[in-house]
């Protein structure tokens, strides 16, 4: 990635591409991933693992509360039904105690205790007085069942043995399911008969004002498991249940079960003094309904915090290995920097002493031509000598023109403490062409210049800026491998800052370099000895002095530099 900054300046916006990699460095992108897994997994873990705990723990208490609610309405249920039985009992009781055997055995009597009883408390099908040897000696209902003997049925014996009976649903000779509510009953005359009623389809309408919801099923069946009451699930009265009863016992017990692939939650009781069992059941996914919205919800809320804390995570470990990065590439920059300014801390301080060196042989020559020269003014034998006069004379230049290198030499290896002056920088650009001016002539160079006399001074360091123009023209001269031309110009711009442009005719740079040319140990020449420091170092010290820089180019078309400095303004230095 590279970095971008804005530098803002009144009406402009530039934006400036700065040095965001090196080779040496880390793997950044591998260390941003293996960051963002072990902080996304220590973040995640806990809130995955408490939201299923507590999936589990509400889905598991949603389970038991419907088990609950079942069994409440069972026990419930089972009241109902053992009040309506016993009230039918003493009903019988009373009926049989309250009237002389005459009058019970009378069909017209019997009929008009049958509709009292239907008025009162409704839900008899039929009533009939047994003698102690089985037969039906007397009856009152729909039926004609006069005469016959139920001698071997189980419901005769049970109330012959125990006083009362209430039977399973069974056929009889009606062939219609029904129960039967028999008392024993002796009269004063010590005769015995049972006093028997029937009850067919109303006894599966004594809790069908029971809640039945949530796909809910109320039914009776016998100890063996043959149903007495028709079911939603398992059929009609007397089919088989189809499953396997829990064992006996005194208090409602509930279990689960799958049916016909539906899971059903059942609550049971035995009802004491009858051969029923009540039974309710009810659909679980019915049941669990409500909980089914509510898990797509805390599915939602769970999905919506994951992302929020990958993205959260993904945004914080990004931002701080860019801070990283970033860090680390001005450590290596500011130690690359710093091993260049020793370097050139030596190369001035050893242009500085051959510099001095230079100058003593220097002395010599000057000091012996002028005196060679003085004799040959002085001695009318060489006076009109113009090949030796014309040798003096060059030699003379020569030692000028080497004096005036070794002055600024010395003036370029002395300046090594960084000091913001005012510099005109068109002297300054002299000083540094007087170096490169021998390499341009040798490499038919052909060096432009467009500097107007009247721009302001610029504000920043001598040594600075000499190395700055050195490495872009430098730069310039290994783009042109042959003829070329290099342009200098330079204009004031309207916002107190001068503007330097270096436009050179070489290969220019291609679309995909031109994000990294000021990348530390960037180089397309690394075969040819460059390093890739020189436009990164440009950059640097541009930044230092207060200014910027910028670049334009087209391959095989050339390059420019533009090299931004501030200048005084008023009399005054401004950044």
């Amino acid at each position: 990635m590279i970095a971008q900054y804005k530098d803002k300046r009144p009406g402009e916006a530039t934006t400036i591409v700065l040095p965001d990699r090196t080779r040496d460095l880390l793997n950044y992108k591998r260390l941003w991933l293996i960051s963002f897994i072990l902080t996304a997994l220590f973040a995640l873990v806990p809130v995955v693992f408490f939201a299923v705990m507590d999936y589990k723990l509400t889905q598991k208490s949603l389970e038991k509360d419907g088990e609950a609610r079942t069994a409440r309405l069972a026990s419930n249920t089972w009241r109902t039904v053992s009040f309506f039985l016993d009230e039918r009992k003493n009903a019988l009781t009373y009926v049989a105690r309250s009237n002389v055997p005459e009058r019970l055995s009378n069909p017209a009597d019997l009929e008009s205790i049958l509709s009292g009883l239907q008025t009162s408390f409704g839900k008899f099908t039929d009533i009939g007085i047994i003698n102690a040897s089985g037969t039906q000696v007397a009856y009152a209902g729909p039926y004609d069942l006069t005469g016959k003997n139920y001698q071997k049925q189980d419901w005769f014996k049970e109330t012959m043995d125990k006083g009362v009976s209430v039977s399973q649903v069974f056929l009889g000779y009606r062939n219609v399911p029904h129960i039967s509510i028999a008392i024993r009953h002796e009269s004063e005359k010590k005769d015995v008969f049972v006093f028997r009623a029937t009850i067919e389809h109303e006894l599966s309408q004594v809790f069908s004002h029971h809640e039945t919801t949530h796909g809910g099923d109320i039914f009776l069946v016998n100890s063996q498991g043959i149903l007495q009451t028709p079911s939603r699930y398992f059929g009609k009265t007397l089919a088989p249940l189809g499953i396997s009863l829990p064992p006996r016992g005194e208090a409602t017990q509930s279990f689960t079960f799958t049916f016909s692939g539906a899971a059903l939650i059942a609550a049971y009781r035995y009802i004491p003094d009858t051969p029923f069992v009540l039974m309710v059941v009810k659909s679980q996914k019915a049941l669990m309904a409500p909980w089914h919205g509510a898990k797509a919800q805390l599915l939602k809320y769970l999905g919506f915090s994951i992302a929020f804390i990958l993205i959260w995570i993904w945004a914080v470990t990004g931002y701080l290995i860019r801070r990283l990065r970033v860090l680390d590439l001005k450590r290596a920059q500011y130690c690359h920097l710093a091993e260049y300014a020793n370097k050139m801390a030596s190369i001035g301080r050893l242009a500085a002493g051959v510099a001095h060196e230079i100058n003593n042989p220097l002395a010599i020559i000057n000091e012996k031509a002028g005196l060679i020269k003085d004799m040959a003014t002085f001695k009318p034998e060489y006076q009109n000598d113009e090949h030796l006069n014309g040798a003096l004379d060059v030699i003379l230049a020569s030692v000028m023109r080497c004096s005036k290198i070794t002055r600024q030499l010395l003036s370029f290896g002395r300046r090594t403490k960084a000091k913001a002056v005012p510099l005109a920088p068109c002297k300054v650009l002299d000083e540094v062409l007087v170096f490169l001016a021998k390499e341009a002539e040798l490499k038919r160079i052909q060096i432009d210049k467009d500097i107007p006399e009247n721009l302001p001074l610029v504000v920043c360091d001598h040594g600075k800026l000499q190395q700055v123009m050195l490495n872009i023209i430098n730069n310039a001269f290994s783009a042109m491998s042959g003829e070329g031309r290099l342009t200098i110009t330079a204009h004031n711009d309207s916002d107190n800052f001068l503007s330097m442009a270096f436009a050179d005719t070489g290969c220019g740079i291609s679309q995909e370099n031109m994000d990294n040319i000021f990348d530390p140990f960037f180089s397309t020449k690394t075969d040819e000895g460059g390093t890739g420091l020189g436009l990164s170092i440009t950059y640097g010290l541009v930044q230092e002095m207060g200014g910027r820089i910028t670049v334009k180019s087209r391959s095989s078309h050339g390059t420019t530099f533009t090299v931004y400095l501030p200048t005084i303004k008023g009399g005054e230095i401004t950044p």
